[in-house]
């Protein structure tokens, strides 16, 4: 095939031996097969900002640490020079997150290298040599959907154990190979301790692969993993191999309304004490 302009420096330097064919055109990136060394790999060559459909909120930035304080502040300008730097951010932040997570033992394309916007990682295959299938596209029995469940549930805990929320999991963004599941598409990870949105990322993220995992054994809606594994996170118990039930119950606190309607009507006399009393130390300058 045609060598693409963005792969080209790549085979140029002698990195990529040759393109072999595009895998697929996704919001933030598109994936090809590629040669090197004699080894097939992937690299995902990510797209502008200006053609991404998937955006680079607010949500997902904030926690992100930037070590350059030149370039933290030009970031937030939004300068030509900071909206680079941000895509430097945008793309590293996914290599950070890989690499975390494979010496954690969560099962994720082996990462490589990233360089000029390009992202060379392991191909995920199934046994014969294929490009591993996503899970959107699969169908599964009712038992191998609860084994791989579990599985998931636990890389979903090693990955919070790591630091890291996935933020967009889903049955689009994982890999079906012979040995189970396989997460990818990282580069809107966040920080589960710095960003005020992590929990809320969490809860969806688990809500979804459960949603996913229920059409073949109904029994799992009815589990409540996400509130549980947060619990456990925020108190600190959480291990890679903490047990999980699955069960979560809601603490409910009755509330005193007689209290609480003392409380207002307090409020409510301080504030006019203090108008009043603002008013009295203006007539007395007039």
């Amino acid at each position: 095939m045609k060598i693409p302009n963005r792969l080209q420096p790549l085979v140029d330097d002698g990195l990529i031996d040759d393109v072999l064919q595009r895998l697929k055109s996704g919001k933030e990136a598109d994936v090809y097969t590629v040669l090197c060394g004699g080894n097939i790999q992937c690299a995902k060559v990510y797209k502008e900002a200006t053609q991404r459909s998937f955006k680079q909120a607010v949500q997902y930035q904030e926690g992100r640490k930037v070590r350059n304080s030149r370039n933290s502040r030009a970031m937030q300008k939004g300068s030509k020079f900071g909206r680079k730097q941000q895509e430097e951010s945008w793309q590293t932040a996914e290599v950070d997150a890989l690499f975390r997570l494979a010496n954690a033992g969560v099962r994720v394309p082996q990462p490589y290298m990233c360089i000029d916007g390009v992202l060379l990682m392991e191909l995920v295959t199934d046994g014969d040599g294929t490009v591993a299938p996503r899970l959107s596209d699969v169908v599964l029995s009712e038992e191998n959907a609860v084994a791989d469940f579990d599985t998931m549930i636990r890389n979903i805990v090693r990955m919070l154990c790591a630091g890291i929320v996935h933020g967009d999991l889903s049955e689009f963004n994982v890999l079906l190979d012979d040995n189970g599941p396989v997460i990818i598409d990282l580069p809107q990870a966040v920080d589960a301790a710095a960003n005020n949105h992590a929990e809320s990322m969490f809860e969806r993220d688990v809500n979804n692969i459960t949603a996913y995992y229920g059409q073949f054994a109904p029994q799992l809606l009815q589990t409540r993993y996400a509130k549980e594994i947060w619990k456990l996170f925020e108190d600190g118990k959480l291990t890679p191999e903490t047990p999980l039930t699955g069960l979560f119950v809601e603490e409910v606190h009755d509330v005193d309304m007689d209290s609480l309607i003392d409380e207002i009507i307090a409020a409510e006399d301080e504030f006019y004490d203090r108008q009043r009393a603002a008013k009295e130390r203006n007539d007395q300058y007039e």
